[in-house]
């Protein structure tokens, strides 16, 4: 009977584990509330999406599970000569997880954010597995995807995304759709107007940041449009979530608010935050109200109830209080009063609440948050009450440095990718080592995994291995997994193929260099002297790999059918003609060096042919298209003005990201009509003021180049209205297969005559004001 009671008593449940584990952790609360009968349904109706021509042959259902399988399992049955494949789970999203686990190590099937490999043999495999999760929670999103990658979401991309996620496993998604109405009730009914939300709210494109306090107003305002519209959108999110038992994330108040509450409340403690990056004092700098202070907490309920009144609760609410924003004071106490009022905000109106923060602080700002510091706040909020995801764990844990976040239960989060960047990159290897590493620390408090990347739809094979450790317990042979994992992504079991996805296994996709990336190519940078790549790869390996997969595409027809094939074709060769023309760019500058104004011309006309190849080929593939980015932002708008502005919100997110470029250059997207209309432009302005240089026996003027690049190419771009296409044209393949013809040997001469020369050039004051003089090394790209 006791056993039987703990099936259904997830307070014992969850006590039983953590005492295994050595410490108490409530996390009681973190469970469905959704019958077993919809959750199965929910199931039933992916599978139906998902393979609508044999949905009839998978029976499945949602039963608790044993006790000792407290974190969830899941359960596939097929029997010789039964066609139904039984499909069991402790709750909707394990039973979708278990049912992606048998398509994709049964079936060698693969489902992505956007494109499947669906091949499924004619008779369904023989299987008997039951699968356990190692972990209670599977934790997906960033606060920053949802403005990166999630911004211009409609329902049936976010009915995708929710499928995706319940057949990944996730069970702990933020669900942040639609709060700047909540926000709005809230401060108009604390006596200010909509004048003065207007100047607070931002647009679309940048809300991640407007919610984190870094800044106030920019893209804005928002229309009741838009509000009503994303109103509609979360309901329908956090419907399907919930059926599918998932437990939807909510957002909770951390301190900042538009500058007019200092007109309404003036006898309120206010702080004026600091500027971030260097925005000016017009958008920058949102007000803090301390967290000792009644208004805090007045704020901070309101806003819960009238959170939880509209979309109900499942009792776990983010706060990311100091978000790149260290806090005013640097004393332990002051410190952990702030956290206990910042949960004391969610527990006023939901006791239950659990204070989900990321990370991010921790790392980001190391040097202050010493681990006194540290555990002043993260003990400020009763064990278990606090869930911390400590992102970027695969390249640099906190968990270790601060103790296990001193006792607060941890989630182990890939983060990746920033500003949802394009350009092969991973820690492969890494990812297995250090998820069993952080489960079998000592005293470890890790509750489970997640995915943090701050933008979707690229180096898919790094998310599905770190998915895949919610229930490996030990790392694979790697070789054997990618040999599989190609077979799974192309529905081809390819020698040739294989070779080259070795060739990525121990190049691009063995980081082990310890530092982030960040979409840090030449192309897409604004042009400068003394720039070089950040790689921690021969170039050379990709374009070996480049070569096997020419090769294939040339002479395998049903790889070169396969839409996920024809996918990587097109990422390959973007990558290798982003490392050819890094090559280029060194040879240019050796041409100036000389003051050879002939050889300067000839490489800077290839540089700028291969940018409109380059922009010739991404228009072949359906996820390099500026079009549909713009097409997307657009069809939110009702009025004219909407779709003005939501298509301004998205040009200069990915390009100046700010009035001045605050950062710029951040966001970059390898994208048909970006490269062609947007970087080859900066190139050719750049390439005509170094001959200009050249012409007039002067020295390159930075500073003026980078005015007239604002000027001429990159403003104008986030204000223009050109239309492009939103669907792919022409063929991958034989675009691909043209270009490799065409840029292939420009590598290989490169290799022949490596420049190996110290060069030192002198900046003027007019370009580097009073700083020394620097000097580099112009090295063989292929070796850097």
């Amino acid at each position: 009977m006791f056993f039987r009671n703990l099936v259904w008593h997830p307070v014992l449940v969850i006590c039983l584990l953590v005492i295994q584990r050595g410490y108490c952790v409530p996390l009681d609360k973190i469970h469905t509330r959704t019958s077993v009968e919809i959750q199965a349904q929910a199931v039933t109706d992916l599978i139906g999406r998902l393979l609508p021509g044999r949905a009839n042959e998978f029976d499945v259902k949602v039963e608790p599970g044993l006790p000792r399988e407290e974190n969830g399992y899941f359960q596939i049955e097929k029997v010789a000569g039964n066609s139904t494949v039984f499909v069991r789970g402790s709750t909707g999203v394990m039973a979708a997880w278990g049912f992606h686990y048998y398509l994709t190590q049964f079936c060698h099937c693969q489902v992505s954010w956007d494109t499947d490999q669906l091949n499924l043999p004619a008779v369904l495999p023989d299987v008997s597995v039951r699968v356990t999760s190692l972990d209670k929670l599977r934790y997906y999103q960033n606060t920053c995807t949802v403005s990166y990658s999630f911004a211009w979401f409609q329902w049936p991309r976010w009915e995708r995304e929710i499928d995706w996620m319940a057949m990944n496993g996730i069970n702990l998604p933020l669900a942040f759709t639609g709060q700047e109405i909540i926000w709005q009730r809230v401060y108009l009914g604390l006596g200010l107007v909509q004048a003065d939300l207007d100047e607070h709210f931002s647009g679309p494109a940048f809300f991640a940041w407007q919610r984190m306090g870094n800044f106030r107003g920019w893209g804005g305002p928002l229309s009741d449009n838009w509000h009503q519209a994303t109103l509609a959108l979360q309901h329908k999110i956090l419907e399907r979530m919930r059926a599918f038992g998932m437990i939807p994330v909510l957002p909770a108040f951390a301190g900042h608010v538009p500058r007019a509450m200092e007109r309404v409340y003036p006898n309120t403690n206010y702080t004026y935050l600091t500027p971030w990056v260097t925005f000016e004092d017009q958008y920058c700098c949102p007000l803090f109200v301390q967290p000792t202070e009644p208004l805090f907490t007045e704020i901070g309920t309101r806003f819960i109830q009238e959170m939880i009144a509209e979309f109900g609760t499942d009792h776990v609410y983010n706060c990311d209080v100091f978000n790149e924003v260290p806090p005013t004071q640097s004393d332990p106490e002051f410190v952990s009063s702030v956290g206990a009022s910042v949960y004391s905000a969610m527990a006023n109106t939901d006791p239950d609440a659990i204070w989900l923060m990321q990370g991010w602080l921790f790392k980001s700002e190391a040097q202050y948050w010493t681990p006194e510091l540290s555990k002043a706040l993260l003990t400020s909020v009763p064990q278990g009450r606090m869930l911390v995801l400590d992102l970027q764990a695969e390249i640099n844990p906190q968990y270790i440095r601060l103790e296990s976040f001193y006792g607060q239960p941890f989630v182990f989060c890939l983060l990746h990718n920033f500003g949802g960047t394009l350009g092969l990159n991973g820690a492969i290897p890494t990812i297995s080592d250090r998820v069993i590493n952080a489960r079998n620390f000592p005293n470890s408090t890790m509750v489970g995994t997640g995915l943090t990347m701050e933008g979707i739809n690229q180096n898919y094979i790094v998310y599905d291995k770190m998915l895949e450790m919610g229930w490996r317990n030990q790392a694979p042979d790697l070789n054997q997994w990618y040999d599989e994992y190609t077979v799974r992504r192309y529905g081809v079991d390819s020698s040739e193929i294989k070779s080259a996805w070795r060739i990525l296994q121990t190049s691009v996709y063995n980081d082990t260099s310890g530092r982030s990336f960040h979409g840090q190519y030449l192309l897409t940078n604004r042009p400068a002297l003394f720039k070089f790549p950040y790689i921690w790869y021969k170039s050379r390996d990709v374009i070996l790999a480049w070569d096997s997969f020419i090769a294939s595409a040339l002479t395998e027809p049903l790889l070169s059918e396969a839409p996920n094939f024809r996918h990587d074709v097109i990422d390959v060769t973007r990558q290798a003609m982003s490392e050819i023309f890094s090559q280029l760019y060194g040879r240019l500058l050796v041409t100036y060096c000389d003051k050879n104004i002939t050889a300067l011309g000839e490489v800077a006309r290839n540089m700028i042919d291969l940018l409109q190849d380059l922009d010739n080929l991404l228009q072949t593939g359906p996820k390099f298209l500026l079009g549909k980015w713009l097409s997307e932002a657009k069809s939110w708008g009702v009025t004219e003005g909407e779709i003005l502005q939501y298509e301004w919100n998205a040009r200069n997110q990915i390009t100046l990201w700010g009035p001045r470029g605050e950062i710029l250059d951040y966001a970059t997207k390898q994208w048909a009509g970006v490269v062609a209309d947007y970087y080859k432009p900066r190139w050719e302005v750049f390439i005509r003021e170094l001959e200009i240089a050249i012409e007039e026996n002067r020295r390159f003027n930075s500073t003026a180049y980078q005015s007239m690049v604002f000027n001429a190419v990159e403003k104008p771009f986030t204000f223009s209205t050109k239309i492009y296409p939103d669907v792919e044209t022409g063929d991958p393949i034989v675009t691909a297969a043209i270009l490799y013809d065409k840029w292939r040997n420009i590598y290989q001469l490169g290799n022949d005559n490596p420049i190996t020369d110290c060069v030192a050039l002198e900046e003027t004051e007019d370009d580097r004001g009073d700083e020394e003089k620097r000097y580099f090394y112009l090295v063989e790209n292929s070796e850097m």
